[in-house]
């Protein structure tokens, strides 16, 4: 089993990485979020609701969003 290491044990490197993929996750989200709130129900694949939710996961969730779940046209 790999012991924890502390913030300050992590090199300087590997901490901006994690920060900045932790920034890049959030506006992922904030972005599906967004996208989700101001978008027609017609032109969501499936319940709105259940993309909301899936945005939560991960990466995974806003890019399986935004690769399929919104269908292709015009937002107003």
């Amino acid at each position: 089993m790999v012991a924890k290491k502390k913030w300050s044990e992590i090199s300087r490197r590997k901490r901006r990485l994690i920060t900045v993929l932790g920034v890049v996750e959030i506006v992922l989200l904030a972005a599906a979020l967004w996208d989700i709130k101001r978008r027609p129900a017609g032109q969501v694949r499936g319940p709105k609701w259940m993309w909301s939710a899936l945005a939560f996961v991960g990466f995974v969730g806003p890019l399986a969003y935004f690769s399929c779940g919104r269908r292709r046209g015009d937002v107003r």
